[in-house]
C-alpha cells in the first residue's frame, strides 16, 4: 500500500470524531475496540489500521467480546434492511429449507452452550461450510471458543474497515446507510 491515506482512510482521519465513532460502531459493536482505534487517528495507510485494529482487539476483556458480539446476528437470521449482515451471511440466502433448520438448531445449540451467537467470519463461505464450522465448534470448551470467537471477530472488523476506508461516502453516510 502506498505511504499516502486512500481517500475513504483520509476521510475516516478527518472525521469528526462523532462520526468516526458512529462508522467504527458499524465494524464492531465493542466501544472499547472504537475508542482504541479513534484514539490512534489519524492512520497512515489501511496497513496501519489493521494493525490496530488486531492490537485493540487482543486487549478486549470478555465482557468487551460479548458487547462486540451482541452487535451480530445469528448466522442464518441476518437482520432486516442490514445490508452488511446481508452481505456477509450471503452463503445462507441460497441454502435450502434442510441446511436452513440445521443451522437454526445449531445456533441454539451454541448459545445454549457458551451463551452468546455464534460467531464466524462468513463473508466468502457456503451454507455447509458455515454449518461444518457450527458443528465443529460445539465440541470446544467456553475458554478455546473465546479465543476463536476474538479471531473471527478480528476478521470481520478487518473486512469491515477495509470497505470503510476504501468506500467513497463519508463515515456519517457509511454509518447511516449500514442499519435502517
Amino acid at each position: 500500500m502506498s505511504s499516502n491515506p486512500t481517500p475513504g482512510l483520509a476521510r475516516f482521519n478527518a472525521a469528526a470524531d462523532s462520526a468516526a465513532r458512529a462508522a467504527l460502531r458499524e465494524a464492531c459493536a465493542s466501544r472499547t475496540w472504537g475508542s482504541r482505534i479513534l484514539a490512534r487517528r489519524p492512520y497512515a495507510t489501511a496497513d496501519a489500521l489493521f494493525a490496530a485494529s488486531d492490537a485493540a482487539m487482543a486487549e478486549l476483556t470478555a465482557a468487551d467480546l460479548a458487547e462486540a458480539m451482541a452487535g451480530h446476528p445469528p448466522i442464518g437470521r441476518p437482520t432486516p434492511g442490514d445490508a452488511t449482515s446481508s452481505r456477509e451471511q450471503r452463503g445462507m440466502s441460497g441454502a435450502g429449507a434442510g441446511l436452513k433448520a440445521e443451522m437454526l438448531e445449531l445456533n441454539l445449540a451454541y448459545q445454549e452452550k457458551f451463551g452468546h451467537v455464534f460467531l464466524v467470519c462468513a463473508t466468502g463461505l457456503t451454507g455447509e461450510q458455515l454449518r461444518d464450522a457450527a458443528r465443529n465448534r460445539l465440541d470446544n470448551t467456553p475458554e478455546q471458543e473465546r479465543e476463536i470467537v476474538r479471531t473471527e471477530l478480528g476478521k470481520i472488523n478487518r473486512i469491515r474497515l477495509g470497505r470503510l476506508v476504501e468506500d467513497a461516502a463519508d463515515p456519517a453516510d457509511a454509518a447511516e446507510g449500514a442499519r435502517p
